[in-house]
């Protein structure tokens, strides 16, 4: 095996997301895989875990689930793959993977294209090169397509239900160390953020709405209880996850008018509290 032209896992990541079709959404670190691919069409999806070599511990990556029940009972893509650079993938483990049910993706970066294509150019004339790139896939296999024979290559795990896709695509980094989730508990808290941020204080009856726990909130003292019954405000640790997520925090702020509480579910609020001795 040569040694791979991508600079991390990350990078190698961010190439192949850059060159899926069109009717393909990637979502970075989504439902324990590095990229969580969902085809548009149908919503059919593949689990993708990237190394930089194909290795064991990509491939129990790429399975985690199947052979545990989860797999067959629970939330699990339709396919499973592994990603790795042109010439990281020896041919056993590639063997190993194929009956595992996983789909070794090759990517080729844009240096060894270049080189290639350089290459094919000194040898055969500018002309062999322009029709070699245009011809030549980024990475292999191609993904399945609806209506072709794509069984040979891709084995469908036909879970019982598939994976949870967030209401939005997470702007996060595929394939970095330590990477930060779009969890579900993280667009709520963003949207309680942003009520926050647009009132000022925030209600029992704003966490009602949008469905999250308040005393975490008040333990981590990201808020505490104002003079003003009913009302928390910014604690001494204030959340900052519009740092944390710039991209995601812009968008759920544009929805706002999609799922703000509405005032008059805080008034009742505070006319159903008892009042203070």
């Amino acid at each position: 095996m040569k040694k791979a032209v991508f600079e991390s896992e990350a990078a190698l990541c961010a190439a192949f997301i850059a060159r899926l079709p069109k009717d393909w959404t990637a979502y970075p670190e989504t439902a324990g895989f590095d990229i969580l691919l969902v085809r548009g069409a149908d919503g059919a999806q593949i689990g993708v875990e990237a190394k930089m070599t194909l290795n064991p511990k990509v491939l129990l990556q790429a399975v985690e689930g199947i052979y545990s029940g989860r797999g067959s009972e629970g939330a699990a893509p339709d396919f499973r793959a592994a990603l790795v650079p042109s010439g990281a993938a020896g041919a056993e483990l590639k063997a190993v993977a194929s009956y595992l049910g996983v789909v070794v993706i090759v990517m080729t970066s844009e240096a060894e294209r270049e080189a290639e294509e350089k290459a094919f150019a000194d040898k055969f004339g500018l002309s062999y090169r322009r029709a070699h790139t245009s011809d030549k896939p980024w990475f292999t296999p191609e993904l399945p397509v609806i209506g072709y024979d794509w069984r040979r290559q891709w084995a469908d795990h036909c879970p019982a239900e598939r994976c949870k896709v967030p209401a939005y695509v997470p702007d996060v980094v595929a394939g970095a160390s330590g990477p930060s989730q779009l969890s579900e508990w993280k667009i709520k808290a963003i949207k309680i953020c942003i009520i926050l941020e647009r009132r000022g204080f925030v209600t029992t009856a704003d966490f009602k709405k949008i469905g999250i726990d308040r005393k975490r909130w008040l333990d981590m003292d990201w808020l505490v209880h104002s003079q003003d019954r009913g009302r928390y405000t910014a604690g001494r640790f204030a959340l900052n996850l519009r740092v944390t997520h710039p991209v995601n925090y812009g968008q759920i702020e544009a929805d706002f008018e999609k799922w703000k509480p509405a005032e008059a579910e805080y008034k009742a609020e505070l006319k159903a509290m008892p009042a203070l001795l």
